[in-house]
């Protein structure tokens, strides 16, 4: 199963991603009111509960890596797609999506095709993987799965830094004209 390093990594930010909306639900929740015709006093509950459950689905995939979890860990990051690129359709590259629970996550291109890149790796795992524990399937890896697991921290790191802060920075970048070096 070669897609199982992205498909961890995609829970991982799922944890991550919906612990911190969770916790922090404004920026997310502004985030979504201006996506969505919806008022804002009504947007802030629902964004804290449907972070925990992002939270948990990401739970879930991990700890189980089955077909259901992983088909869960595709549609949330499908929706995630979706909602980055009309986002983007709203606010152009300056117009947070707020994914990190913060309102410097700019909803970029790169944003949606890594969202797709995900939502393919947990469709391809939930098309493909036997219903099982991750210890079973680690234990069907190379030293019991360190590589494997080392490789999808690293590229969850990555991600996050792709999406949040560094996206963050492009965007300010193009705000003031700075070009990427001397003519």
């Amino acid at each position: 199963m070669e897609l199982t390093g992205p498909y961890l990594a995609a829970c991982l930010l799922l944890v991550a991603a919906g612990t911190a909306k969770a916790v922090r639900p404004a920026d997310t929740a502004r985030a979504v009111a201006a996506t969505v015709p919806f008022r804002l006093a009504l947007v802030g509950p629902v964004v804290r509960v449907v972070a925990a459950a992002e939270a948990l689905v990401g739970i879930a995939g991990l700890v189980r890596p089955a077909p259901w979890p992983a088909a869960l860990v595709a549609a949330s990051y499908l929706g995630f797609a979706v909602f980055v690129a009309a986002a983007r359709a709203r606010g152009g590259p300056l117009a947070s999506c707020g994914c990190f629970g913060t309102p410097d996550t700019p909803a970029t291109r790169l944003h949606v095709v890594v969202d797709l890149a995900l939502a393919g790796s947990a469709a391809t795992v939930a098309a493909s993987v036997p219903a099982g524990w991750l210890p079973s399937l680690l234990a069907l890896q190379p030293w019991h799965g360190a590589p494997l697991v080392a490789v999808s921290l690293l590229a969850a790191s990555l991600a996050y830094l792709a999406l949040g802060p560094l996206a963050g920075l492009g965007a300010a970048r193009r705000l003031l004209g700075i070009t990427r070096g001397p003519a």
